[in-house]
């Protein structure tokens, strides 16, 4: 700071000293606020978010209430990439699109594409992701870029994506 401002202009050398504090505490707020939109924030900006195609079987760690069938719910699966890993929350809902159950999965491994993929899918489709929950695998198929998925059964698949090194 200059000899001019301290000694001619009193009042704005004090303005000139909270600056850089003012700065400082600015910096820090920022960077509080970038940590915190990291690690919680992710929960409300999915990556991506798809709907289960409804000749799609339920995932195995999807459970109906009592009294319903599979026509009458739906799920939901959004995609979540944290600092820690890749994760997936599946979200069972009525038709009313009332939550029932939300479920968190670990997504492992990245996206698999088979070697020969069947004719009659856009280029770089079908795509899977193997997600795990509370112990139980499945393969999520992505057929063309749309917000449908698919739990895919295939044994050939499951066995190409095994023969990866990934398990």
């Amino acid at each position: 700071m200059s000899a001019y401002l301290k000694f001619v202009m009193p009042r704005m050398s004090q303005v000139a000293k909270t600056i850089p504090r003012a700065g400082r505490c600015l910096l820090l707020g920022a960077a509080v606020i970038i940590f915190c939109s990291s690690t919680i924030g992710c929960e409300y900006f999915p990556e991506s978010t798809f709907k289960l195609a409804s000749e799609s079987r339920l995932p195995k760690w999807i459970t109906l209430p009592p009294g319903l069938t599979r026509a009458d719910v739906s799920i939901t699966m959004s995609y979540y990439i944290e600092p820690w890993g890749s994760r997936a929350v599946f979200t069972l809902q009525d038709a009313k699109g009332k939550p029932f159950e939300k479920v968190y999965g670990k997504e492992k491994c990245g996206v698999f594409y088979p070697k020969d993929p069947p004719p009659g899918f856009p280029p770089g489709y079908p795509a899977y992701q193997e997600v795990t929950v509370n112990g139980t695998t499945e393969l999520i198929e992505h057929r063309k870029m749309e917000p449908v998925f698919y739990i895919t059964d295939d044994p050939a698949v499951w066995k190409e994506y095994w023969a990866t090194g990934c398990r």
